[in-house]
């Protein structure tokens, strides 16, 4: 199924004018040369704020992009631009450029995920831990997750190897064989310690 919206004839008609860097304010301003950088900037502010909007999504990031755009058009050439052949065009390569530059910032800030916060203990934990009990706790820290879950369910919290295999949701054999592993671990871990 297809749907056909029908637009303005004013939208395409501005979009053309935006694609091609010319807006109507330009062409009207005729000249013999090229236009000093603050009539640039009233002339084609709006249709690249515009243009910047229609690539980030999001008007404030736009306005940074063309202020940017134009601060380093400004830095490059100074306020007469009869070094650039077409200002115009510079102005749109510029934005589209820093628009896609935004859009990767942006896919790059969302994919990051921060590493996860050590463990902490609180300060009176801290002081009525033993060095032993510390030297187990970094033993444990050492073990897989799974490893771990099985130790503590069997020893701490005392089920058999049938409850911790409900539990978790593996055979009895995959809590025993893990069992033996961790403390085949634990044991070499704590035994260099001491």
């Amino acid at each position: 199924m297809t749907f056909v919206v029908a637009l303005p004839a004013l939208v395409p008609r501005w979009l053309r004018s935006v694609l091609s860097g010319r807006s109507a304010a330009v062409r009207g301003a005729g000249g013999d040369g090229p236009p000093a950088i603050n009539e640039l900037y009233h002339a084609r502010r709006l249709s690249l704020v515009r243009l910047a909007v229609l690539m980030v999504d999001d008007l404030p990031t736009a306005e940074d992009i063309v202020q940017d755009v134009f601060a380093a058009l400004y830095r490059r050439h100074g306020a007469d631009l009869r070094t650039v052949a077409d200002p115009h065009a510079y102005l749109t390569t510029g934005v589209m450029n820093a628009a896609r530059s935004a859009l990767r910032r942006r896919r790059t800030a969302r994919a990051y995920v921060p590493p996860r916060p050590g463990l902490a203990l609180a300060a009176e934990d801290e002081v009525l831990l033993g060095q032993g009990d510390r030297e187990v706790l970094a033993a444990l820290a050492e073990l897989t997750v799974r490893q771990r879950q099985v130790v503590v369910l069997r020893y701490w919290s005392e089920l058999s190897e049938q409850e911790i295999a409900d539990v978790l949701r593996v055979s009895r054999g995959t809590v025993k064989s893990t069992a033996s592993r961790a403390l085949r671990i634990l044991r070499g871990l704590l035994g260099e310690k001491r």
